[in-house]
């Protein structure tokens, strides 16, 4: 190995096969999904999901632009380099993160950047002509110089986790070359950095059997090793680089993991690792469709598809702020937020049919013995647990712990953990794995539950109640709603989960007390639900904190009309002052009004968003990400998703409803095999404004209460055609009894409809998905309805930040 001094080096050429995988080879270049849909029978699967791709036609210039490839953990965006001849491939990975526990997660634990590679050219970039194609997960496409151009094809190897870069450059880039420079292993949060942090050391950088190696220690032991090497056949040229972290471990070790996983995927026969690659991403969109006739809000949903497909793994990290894409400057988001954030990211996996992707439910499982670190040291009594936030994607918080209510340390992490098992109890549900309740959901939420429990003291009114806590980025409140919300709900899905389990828990009665006697929500006449015991809403907030009853918790429900006024008044008080609200405040309200019936403010709330509207300088970015500020996210455009589910598809409290929010502006809906609670896989199409038919396969043989939609009498019948049995058991509903594995059939009397999934066609201008900024839009009509005069602004954390 021969130690190399500059901080960036260039690779050699390597002699060897390159294979068919090239960036001039018929294999990559292949037609992109324009000529599929003239067959005979289109497949709408694939149909839909290219004409999604994502293009540029002017070269991206950072973060917020840029094409974004990854496999769950390894993840690159490709753009505008340091000089006018230069492509930048910026690298990461969630995996890579310091181990310092003794300062906060997002200190002591905080994700760390890697480096880049720099494709120098020896001409000016003028243009580029590029695509992502969602279908293949690949970017494909030129690059144009003042002396010629090159052909790009990258990809991040969904099995091998490896970074490929096919390139080939006409004469007058003949010599064109990669380079890789290291970026310092250091946090880049400023919020709350202690004077003495120091940055781990510089790496090391050598050369192996022609392998270039960059060796990063960490001062806590451990660390990473980031290898790569490129081969060339005559003009054509693949560079295949991996990264390997290892914390604890021994650094020369994972320096020769690197090497022998790069010679390994070089040697490989690219054909075939493009093929499996390829193969992975078509089995994935083929779990689900879901086709509307706005085409560019399918095109959305679609790229925060494979944006998940690519951001998370069940056995990997989950969702962070920046996902497997480190912004390169950094910012203040170096960790997994738990207040909100990582779980409106993460129920979209769920209803789209990717269990595979559900990371934070295994989060739970793998890294439970971590949860009493953030509970304070008085606390510690082997049967609490809390999660603080920021945390590493090990759940850990540093030496953070999240306060005491009723103290003179208040934090707004209480209710942290019971909301992220919310999202537990949520893949419980669409899977009715009994597994999930009785390993993960049901220990942990009776150890989170227990440390609330703590502090629950009876009133003079009998009840039970809280002392102060804080509404998160709000204000502090005894009786808090947030907290007493999540508080309800656990007690209530403890006693559920001991009876499915029947499990005799002596535990039981304390939490039936606790379901019973805990003090009802602080209300106002007008206005609905209060933040908490004397403390209104006073100004606009971007958090639905003190709604988490009425969504995703869904205590109060739309078919009881009891519940409809105090929902509708609290949501209208919350939804009037919008000053504050960022990105996921309208995703999430987009959800509320279709559970409370309200199709048309649905889609105004969603469309606004995803028009790319500015809302407290907050933005949905050209290439769908997400910015507050100057700061990076993703966790809003990925809410969307739901937003879109909870239009076609709900299923709570044993009622299956079929496009219970579709609007009118929505003729024809088409969806096959989304994912309902009751682990059900759900079947529709709507053509006209009506539905011409659904079908449902019950997996787990739950009763089924279906909602169909159906106008006028219908047939029921089982998957062969056969009469199914049903009964009335509503307006509009019927009960049907499906075994495990039984499929029910229903469509209007006397029709015999196609029932394959479709394409259904576009009303409207379908924009399409490039990445240039769209339309300035229109306000939405629910917008001007219920605008109102800024409020003052809501009262930040004590430590100052949001964040």
């Amino acid at each position: 190995m021969t130690d190399l001094s500059r901080r960036a080096f260039t690779g050699a050429a390597v002699a060897g096969t390159a294979g068919a995988w090239a960036a001039g080879s018929g294999a990559t270049w292949a037609a992109t999904g324009r000529g599929t849909t003239a067959a005979p029978h289109p497949d709408p699967y694939e149909t839909a999901v290219r004409a999604a791709a994502m293009t540029w036609r002017r070269l991206p210039a950072g973060w917020q632009q840029a094409p974004f490839l990854a496999d769950g953990r390894l993840g690159c965006q490709i753009y505008a380099g340091p000089t006018p001849n230069t492509l930048k491939v910026m690298l990461s990975h969630t995996e890579v993160q310091d181990q310092r526990g003794q300062w906060r997660a997002g200190i002591g634990y905080s994700r760390l950047p890697i480096g880049y590679f720099t494709l120098t050219l020896a001409g000016t970039v003028t243009a580029v002509d590029w695509s992502l194609d969602l279908w293949d997960a690949e970017l494909r496409g030129t690059v144009t110089t003042t002396r010629g151009s090159v052909r790009l094809a990258a990809l991040v190897h969904t099995a091998r986790s490896a970074l490929l870069l096919s390139t080939r450059p006409s004469a007058g880039e003949s010599g064109a070359a990669w380079s890789f420079t290291w970026l310092t292993a250091a946090t880049t949060r400023t919020s709350g950095r202690p004077a003495d942090y120091t940055p781990n050391p510089d790496p090391r950088t050598a050369t192996t059997d022609a392998t270039r190696v960059v060796e990063q220690p960490l001062l806590a032991g451990g660390g990473w090793s980031t290898a790569w090497r490129e081969r060339r056949v005559g003009s054509d040229r693949l560079l295949a680089a991996h990264l390997v972290y290892r914390s604890p471990g021994d650094p020369a070790a994972t320096t020769r993991e690197a090497v022998r996983a790069v010679a390994a995927t070089l040697a490989a026969d690219p054909a075939r690792l493009v093929a499996e690659h390829r193969a992975w991403w078509h089995a994935y969109y083929r779990r689900s469709l879901l086709s509307v006739p706005d085409k560019r809000l399918q095109s959305f949903y679609l790229i925060q598809l494979y944006k998940l497909g690519s951001a998370t793994r069940a056995d990997g990290p989950a969702l962070s702020e920046w996902g497997p894409w480190f912004p390169e400057t950094g910012n203040n988001w170096t960790g997994l937020w738990w207040n909100l954030n990582v779980q409106i990211a993460s129920t979209g996996y769920l209803g789209t049919n990717h269990l595979e992707l559900d990371s934070v439910t295994a989060a739970f499982r793998r890294f439970e013995a971590n949860l009493p670190l953030s509970v304070p040291p008085a606390y510690r009594d082997g049967q609490s647990y809390a999660l603080g936030h920021p945390s590493d994607w090990q759940l850990r918080a540093g030496e953070w712990n999240v306060g005491v209510p009723g103290s003179s340390r208040i934090s707004d992490n209480f209710g942290n953990l019971t909301w992220g098992l919310h999202n537990v109890w949520l893949a419980y549900r669409h899977t009715m794995d009994r597994a999930i309740l009785r390993d993960v959901l049901f220990p942990v939420l009776a150890r989170a539950l227990n440390f609330y429990d703590h502090f629950l003291h009876e009133g003079g009114d009998g009840r039970l109640h809280l002392p102060t806590t804080r509404s998160p980025e709000y204000a502090d409140a005894a009786d808090c709603t947030y907290d007493l919300s999540l508080i309800r709900w656990a007690a209530r899905t403890l006693l559920d989960a001991a009876r499915t389990l029947r499990i005799a828990d002596p535990r039981a009665g304390r939490w039936r007390e606790i379901a019973t006697r805990l003090v009802p929500y602080a209300q106002d006449p007008a206005d609905g639900v209060l933040i908490g015991a004397d403390v209104p809403l006073a100004a606009s907030h971007r958090h639905h904190s003190h709604l988490l009853w009425l969504y995703p918790l869904r205590e109060r429900v739309w078919d009881r009309p009891a519940d409809r006024d105090l929902m509708r008044r609290s949501f209208a008080h919350w939804a009037g002052m919008r000053d504050s609200w960022h990105g996921y405040s309208y995703a999430v309200s987009s959800s509320m009004s279709s559970v409370m019936g309200a199709p048309e403010q649905a889609l105004d709330l969603l469309t606004y968003f995803t028009d790319r509207n500015t809302a407290a300088d907050c933005q949905l970015t050209e290439n769908t990400m997400y910015r507050e500020g100057k700061n990076f996210a993703l966790e809003s455009p990925l809410t969307g998703v739901q937003s879109m589910l909870d239009m076609v598809l709900q299923g709570h409290g044993g009622v299956l409803k079929v496009f219970p929010s579709v609007s009118r502006r929505w003729p024809d809906v088409s969806f096959a095999s989304l994912r309902a609670q009751g682990a059900f896989l759900v079947d529709a199409d709507r053509s006209a404004g009506r539905t011409r038919w659904v079908r449902v396969h019950s997996e787990a043989g739950a009763s089924l209460v279906l909602e169909h939609g159906i106008e006028g009498t219908f047939t029921v019948s089982d998957g062969r055609g056969r009469p199914l049995p049903w009964r009335p058991a509503g307006p509009g509903r019927i009960a049907v009894g499906l075994p495990r594995g039984g499929t029910a059939f229903v469509a209007p009397r006397g029709t015999d409809p196609d029932t394959g999934p479709r394409e259904v066609p576009a009303t409207g201008p379908a924009l399409g998905p490039a990445v240039t900024p769209p339309r300035p839009p229109l306000p939405c009509t629910c917008c001007r309805r219920l605008a109102s005069a800024a409020p003052a602004s809501p009262v930040p954390r004590a430590d100052g930040e949001f964040r």
